[in-house]
């Protein structure tokens, strides 16, 4: 495994960790999981944008008052 991982250039750490995650899954699974990261990533940004433009508008309102 130490010659493979080399010649792939990754650590054996990251071969095992990568292995602990996906190592029971076939293709569909995998291509399922990245597209769920995928969609969780863009939902947390538009939380992030969502959450600035509330707190925006708190400051907004605290101002005039």
């Amino acid at each position: 495994m130490p010659d493979l991982c080399r010649e792939l250039g990754i650590s054996t750490a990251t071969f095992y960790k990568w292995r602990s995650k996906f190592g029971g899954m076939d293709a569909s699974l995998m291509a399922r999981m990245k597209d769920l990261e995928a969609e969780n990533a863009r939902l947390r940004k538009m939380y992030i944008e969502e959450k600035l433009k509330a707190e925006v508008v708190a400051e907004a309102l605290a101002e005039k008052w």
